[in-house]
């Protein structure tokens, strides 16, 4: 088993083309290791032996066939319990669907099922993908592989910590200030935020509609190039998908180099709250695109210095909204059936019951942003702030080619540790914020261990929409250059869990 789940999911997948893998091998090493692991690190709410099991069957019976499969076949994958799945519980972390099964998949489950990727199951995440932690689960907290008694990052925890410990090669995530790539920081993983609409959001429980993207996550670049492929492109079904060719990922992901390129970096982000441990890997970073022949090209960008406000104002706007269909009327939890109540007392009881003091938090702070009388003064205010985000970015991408930042001020924290604080815990998203305010494309991977705990610390690469694959040329490089440098990959450093 430890053979099979240590390897890339690129590796699996020739192995499996070859014949030296049956799909329901690979398949089964890595349910055993969520058997094995999953009570300490609890990445998953859900596990669909049954399922993956077939899937896996189902092709390796197309193979012996003779039939033609994408790259990934047979290949598996973690799945954020944020998109629905025909079968199999959606949850989105909270209490008010426990137990809901989805009628229908979607766009990215269905895309990937048609890849033949195997779906293991469903990864915890903080509830409706607010926050920075995962700790906001209704279902309890993830561990970090590195150390149990650490966040993993949020709201797409469960997915990253699924990789770290080796339970899947590959997974998807959620990404609306910075979830994907918190993770995969905090993690020693790579993810990556593709471009707003690039990624179908059809099927995908909405947090707040103008920010949420979908995107890949896995161990490598290449491998998460190779997933960015299968579940990006147009969908007729999202009025929010781009209908431009997916960029090529893969290409960019195989023949990596900065060579020429100019890298820049903003002033915005750096100053105080920064852990010494991450400006010092972010600075090594720098030093690397400059011996492997980039540019460095300092920015000022003053508008994203706003950014952490207009985002606290705009994604609880959209979530007030977005969360309304919650009323115990159509699906999910129902209280006060036993008692004779109004509709309106029925939902009120519902929603108590149901919903996590952050999710009640962002949604009174939603109403009130878009009460009347305050709607320009707050939410209109803070969409001009997005307006001026994008101009920044737009001037900065005239001048280089992507720019890059570290992706968290700090390493992983631990469990508990900033749950009263919810102004503490905001400031995690410093650095991953605007990107998604402007709808660029952005990937975090591991640029090292920070030296005062031995934990890992996330480099964020950022590139204009449509750009994605600027992401995965510089990415591949650098972390070429680290894996020479270390002499193995980082997460070979991480403790193992038994």
């Amino acid at each position: 088993m430890w053979d099979i789940i240590r390897l890339t999911a690129a590796r699996i997948a020739e192995k499996i083309a070859a014949g030296e893998l049956t799909a329901v091998e690979v398949t089964e090493a890595h349910l055993a290791r969520i058997e094995a692991t999953d009570e300490k690190v609890h990445a998953f709410l859900h596990v669909d032996r049954e399922g993956a099991l077939a899937q896996a069957r189902a092709v390796d019976a197309q193979r012996g066939r003779g039939e033609k499969l994408g790259p990934l076949a047979g290949v598996p994958l973690a799945l954020k319990d944020a998109f629905t799945t025909v079968g199999i519980p959606t949850t989105c972390g909270s209490k008010v669907l426990e137990g809901w099964i989805p009628p229908y998949d979607a766009t990215l489950t269905r895309k990937l099922k048609e890849a033949g990727v195997v779906i293991l199951g469903k990864t915890n995440m903080d509830e409706f993908a607010m926050g920075s932690s995962t700790e906001n689960s209704a279902y309890g907290p993830t561990g970090n592989p590195w150390d149990l008694n650490r966040v993993p990052g949020g709201s797409g925890g469960g997915s990253a910590a699924a990789l770290a410990a080796f339970q899947a090669p590959l997974a998807v995530g959620t990404d609306t200030g910075g979830s994907i790539r918190q993770p995969a920081a905090l993690t020693g993983t790579v993810g990556v935020k593709p471009t707003y609409g690039g990624v179908s959001r059809y099927g995908l429980i909405a947090y707040s509609s103008s920010l949420d993207q979908g995107g890949p996550c896995a161990r490598t670049v290449l491998d998460t190039a190779l997933l960015h492929e299968v579940i990006a492109g147009h969908d007729p079904l999202d009025s929010t998908s781009i209908d431009v060719p997916v960029p090529p990922v893969v290409e960019a992901a195989r023949s990596g180099s900065v060579e020429g390129m100019r890298v820049g970096i903003v002033k915005q982000f750096a100053g105080e709250g920064y852990q010494d441990g991450v400006i010092l890997r972010f600075e090594e970073s720098v030093e690397l695109l400059k011996e492997l022949g980039a540019e460095i090209v300092e920015l000022d960008c003053p508008s994203f210095d706003l950014a952490m406000a207009a985002y606290y104002l705009i994604a609880p706007s959209e979530a007030s909204s977005n969360l309304a269909r919650f009323d115990a009327m159509r699906y999910g939890l129902r209280v006060g059936d036993d008692t004779a109540l109004s509709a309106q007392e029925v939902t009120a009881l519902t929603r108590e019951a149901g919903f996590g003091p952050e999710v009640k938090r962002r949604i009174i702070l939603g109403t009130y942003a878009l009460s009347s009388g305050y709607y320009d003064a707050y939410y209109g205010s803070a969409q001009k702030v997005r307006t001026l985000i994008m101009r920044d970015f737009d001037r900065a991408f005239a001048e280089v080619d992507v720019i890059v930042s570290p992706t968290m001020p700090t390493t992983a924290f631990p469990i508990g540790e900033r749950v009263d604080d919810p102004l503490a815990m905001y400031l995690a998203d410093l650095c991953t914020i605007p990107t998604n305010l402007a709808g660029n494309s952005a990937m975090s991977l591991p640029c090292g261990l920070a030296p005062e705990d031995g934990l890992p610390v996330g480099l964020q690469i950022i590139a204009p929409a449509t750009k994605d694959d600027r992401l995965y040329r510089v990415g591949a490089a650098v972390e070429a250059a680290f894996v020479r440098r270390w002499g193995r990959p980082l997460l070979d450093e991480a403790p193992s869990l038994g």
